[in-house]
């Protein structure tokens, strides 16, 4: 396993990976060039990608986090976000995930060490064209967790 910095064609490279995490190609856009993209490679192909943004007051927020199915329960999404806090950490206070309301993602990250924080209202209904839907679940708050650095 060898987890690396993407710098160039992180979208022609890594779109199917991304939508896995975050399934309307506009909203990846809205953070994919202000952020940093780390590639977790595996036997020779990029198994799991993150990309995560500074938003001000020495708070990194994860913004996408994707593993590709064939690699998923392996611990690999586990490893970038160890990864992405050991880097943080002394420059970060904080790492923030936001996500939907889901039985699958907020267990996984609260697994992580992450706490609830505090939810965005409507955002899924306010911000992506089609209704979202995860693990059977109708997605309509954005429910952040954060976990101290």
């Amino acid at each position: 396993m060898d987890i690396r910095r993407v710098a160039e064609h992180r979208k022609r490279d890594h779109l199917p990976l991304l939508l896995l995490a975050d399934e309307q190609e506009d909203m990846v856009e809205r953070y994919l060039t202000r952020g940093t993209m780390f590639a977790l490679d595996m036997d020779g192909a990029t198994a799991g990608v993150c990309v995560v943004t500074d938003e001000g007051d020495r708070v990194l927020e994860i913004k996408n986090l994707a593993v590709d199915p064939a690699y998923q329960r392996r611990g690999l999404g586990r490893a970038l976000i160890e990864f992405v806090a050991d880097r943080a950490r002394g420059r970060y206070d904080a790492l923030q995930v936001g996500t939907g309301d889901s039985p699958l993602t907020v267990p996984f990250y609260e697994a992580c060490g992450f706490v609830r924080h505090h939810r965005v209202e409507n955002f899924f209904p306010d911000n992506y064209d089609h209704p979202i839907v995860e693990a059977g679940v109708l997605l309509k708050d954005m429910v952040y967790l954060w976990r101290e650095l």
